[in-house]
This record gives C-alpha cells, structure tokens and sequence, in this order.
C-alpha cells in the first residue's frame, strides 16, 4: 500500500470532485441530462419518480451554483425552464461513463 504523508483528504482533489456530485441524485440528474443534452423540470422529475420536487429543486439549484449545469428560464406563462449540462459538466461526463462501464461489467458480481 502506498501512503503519502503529505495528503490531506480534505483538500485533495478526489475529495473536491465528490464533495460537488455527492448527494443520492446528483449523478443522476448529470447522467440524464447527458443522455437528453436538454431537458425541462417535469421530465427529470418523472425520470426520478421518487425523488420530491424539494429535493429535485435544491439539488438542481446546488449543480447550477457549482457551474455544472445551465438554467435556462423563458418569460412566458406558464413558465418554461430547461436544464442542460455546461462546458464545466460535460468534462464530468467521461467519469460517469466509467461508473457505467464498470457497473454494467459487475453487475452479475452480487455477493
């Protein structure tokens, strides 16, 4: 085992990168809008059908404060909103399609 005394867990940077996809649908919602490049609050909303409209707002709100995705909100009534993934999100992307890979490639592995 390798051990570097001079890491500090709280500062590193597999630290930084879980800290901003953390959270039980935080990766969800960045995989969705992967795979839609576009989408509107409902349809997140009945892709995660057991998540609550709170929780799908502040976990949307918290991705769009980290700069991981765009809101994009029109002035029209009633209102229309569409989430997409930003430059800063897309590059999280590669990551998530490991997490993909690798389950799919273990998924039959149940202990």
């Amino acid at each position: 085992m390798i051990k570097d005394e001079n890491c500090n867990f709280n500062e590193c940077g597999f630290n930084y990168t879980l800290s901003l996809i953390e959270g039980k649908y935080k990766m969800s919602i960045l995989y969705c809008l992967f795979r839609n490049q576009v989408i509107r609050y409902n349809e997140l909303k009945r892709i995660l059908k057991p998540i609550s409209f709170k929780t799908l707002t502040n976990t949307l709100r918290s991705l769009e404060n980290d700069k991981l995705i765009i809101r994009k909100e029109y002035p029209q009534i009633p209102p229309k909103v569409e989430y997409s993934l930003s430059k800063r999100g897309q590059s999280l992307i590669p990551i998530l399609k490991a997490m993909c890979e690798w389950g799919e490639n273990h998924k039959k592995d149940k202990l």
